[in-house]
């Protein structure tokens, strides 16, 4: 429930709310999440409080925003990758360059494979697994 009068800041319990209904599965992947107007008049909160609890979960990478409206994020499936040796990898979210170059939304980390002598590799994390030999 939100509550007013919590430390927490409203954008961040309404956050807190549908990141709760998205891992207990009330929210499934690719389902519609409420229009902003529902949370604005079912929590009493503003629409600009909505609009930073969405746009936080946007950069969680838990929902994505279309012109149609957010929907849960749907799960891809995935390609594996084997680090050979002497590589190094390391997650990060993307500059917004990364994001077009490598093809992913905002709130989608990347992994970066480093080899000396190499230029890094990135992979958007949604679509690959990385492992070991």
């Amino acid at each position: 429930m939100i509550d007013p009068e919590a430390d927490r800041p409203l954008y961040k319990q309404l956050a807190d709310l549908v990141r709760n209904e998205i891992s207990r599965g009330r929210l499934a992947p690719a389902q519609r999440v409420p229009a902003e107007l529902d949370y604005v008049q079912r929590y009493g909160l503003s629409r600009d409080t909505v609009r930073r609890a969405m746009a936080l979960l946007r950069s969680e990478g838990l929902i994505v925003t279309t012109s149609r409206g957010s929907l849960v994020r749907a799960e891809q499936e995935r390609e594996t990758v084997v680090l050979a040796a002497g590589e190094v990898l390391t997650a990060r979210m993307p500059s917004p360059e990364e994001r077009l170059r490598v093809g992913v939304k905002e709130g989608v980390p990347v992994f970066v494979i480093n080899r000396e002598g190499e230029e890094p590799r990135l992979l958007p994390a949604d679509r690959w697994e990385v492992t070991g030999r």
